[in-house]
């Protein structure tokens, strides 16, 4: 077996974030994830033949291509020898593919991968009743006149109906807005510090967006039938503000503190990244941005009271692993899913009896919200759910550089309770490539 070698971040891409049912609605979602894979091999000017994998990840798998990494790298002009895979874990989907990329190339397996994600509520899956499908098997096992008949004679009207996906929880049959509203009753944020949070997220996207930082990064991209390529997010909000949001109903429970503004909007979008051993990068003459210190993957205990608490799991043990602090972090990055939850997570890990209860008393420390999301987060850029853990990495890989900062973690929850979190380190500064 070769000697462990360490996994590198080059640079990463994304397609603007745009609220769903708008411009990528013509788009199946391989062809969007291909976007983002075409722009990246683009940008890096990296000879494709070089790519040994590529992993995308995704939530909302389209029946038609089941495949989904194999179909976006074909459609982005790949070869057909680079094997391709797609990985699911809610929304860590993309993160545990760079994961898996960041492994293998450890271990010599591979020395170039793409990791990518990519999600379109624009086009969801949405399936008839069991009935109707059921129905529809036993047809094509027997297409005969009678049969046809007998099946059809089985139905009710009621049994046409379309089953949309409604996001809720398999095992708790809970929504994620309505967990988040249960970890907020069990461990109190309130509904100002939401709300504040809230305008934050928007303030510092639109701060980032004028600075520059996502120049480079954010690819145009070309729809058919639209005159002009789409060049950037259509969901960060200049207008938000204390006033307005302290106005908006909750929308989970009536007590809550999530409302709208609170929470991450359906986004349609696709991210892609340029993984590699450092010696490939040499090679390339590529200039790596960060270096995969290591990752760690976490559950909550309770899924009805602690469902997205991924951070608050994940991260301390991970920091404790590589005998680092809260304060040793210059550069966080966690998936606002709800304002609320972001709080919540921050919160836990400062507090003893939470500490007690995961991490035999020993409390992780405060998480300084200064260094939190300083390019704005989910909350304003969006939640293409598996495209997010490619911008998060991203985003914290280009903050180190611009901050001249040594390490980053980069930290989501997921539905089912998952959680994880990765540590990045810049290895020295580079000239970041527009």
């Amino acid at each position: 077996m070769k000697s462990i070698r360490k996994a590198v971040i080059v640079d990463g891409v994304r397609t603007p974030f745009l609220d769903s049912g708008g411009a990528y609605s013509q788009l199946m979602t391989y062809e969007l994830g291909g976007k983002a894979i075409a722009g990246l091999v683009s940008k890096t000017g990296l000879d494709a033949n070089r790519v040994n994998m590529v992993t995308m990840g995704t939530v909302l798998h389209e029946i038609e291509t089941s495949n989904v990494a194999r179909e976006s790298m074909l459609s982005a002009g790949l070869p057909a020898t680079i094997p391709a895979y797609t990985t699911s874990m809610a929304g860590l989907s993309a993160s545990v593919g760079f994961a898996n990329l960041c492994d293998m190339i450890a271990l010599g397996r591979i020395e170039v991968g793409i990791a990518a994600g990519v999600e379109s509520f624009s086009d969801i899956p949405i399936r008839y009743s069991q009935k109707i499908r059921r129905a529809a098997m036993k047809v094509r096992q027997d297409s005969s006149a009678k049969n046809i008949l007998k099946n059809l004679a089985s139905l009710r009207p009621a049994d046409l109906k379309p089953e949309m996906p409604t996001g809720t929880d398999f095992t708790t049959r809970k929504t994620m807005g309505v967990c988040a509203e249960q970890m907020v009753r069990k461990f109190k944020v309130s509904r100002e510090d939401c709300d504040v949070f809230t305008v934050r997220s928007h303030r510092l996207a639109i701060e980032a967006l004028n600075r520059g930082h996502f120049e480079g990064t954010i690819i145009p991209v070309q729809v058919s039938g639209i005159k002009h390529p789409i060049t950037l997010d259509n969901t960060p909000r200049k207008d938000s503000n204390i006033q307005k949001l302290s106005t908006m109903r909750t929308i989970f429970r009536k007590e809550g503190v999530i409302t709208a503004a609170g929470s991450s909007r359906f986004t349609d979008g696709s991210a892609a990244l340029l993984v590699t051993s450092l010696e490939a990068a040499n090679d390339l003459g590529l200039q790596p941005l960060a270096e995969v210190v290591d990752y760690q993957l976490a559950a909550v205990k309770s899924l009805e009271e602690e469902m997205l608490l991924g951070p608050a799991v994940s991260i301390p043990v991970l920091l404790a692993r590589n005998k680092l602090s809260m304060a040793d972090i210059d550069v966080w990055e966690l998936h606002e899913a709800f304002a609320a939850q972001v709080l919540v997570n921050i919160a836990c890990m400062a507090r003893s009896e939470f500490a007690g209860e995961y991490f035999n008393g020993v409390v992780p420390g405060d998480l300084p919200i200064d260094k939190l999301n300083t390019w704005g987060g989910s909350l304003s850029l969006g939640n293409p759910f598996a495209a997010t853990g490619i911008r998060l990495l991203t985003t914290a890989a280009r903050r180190l550089q611009v901050e001249n900062k040594r390490y980053a973690v980069v930290s989501s929850c997921a539905g089912g309770g998952l959680g994880a979190a990765i540590l990045l380190e810049n290895k020295g500064g580079v000239e970041l490539r527009r």
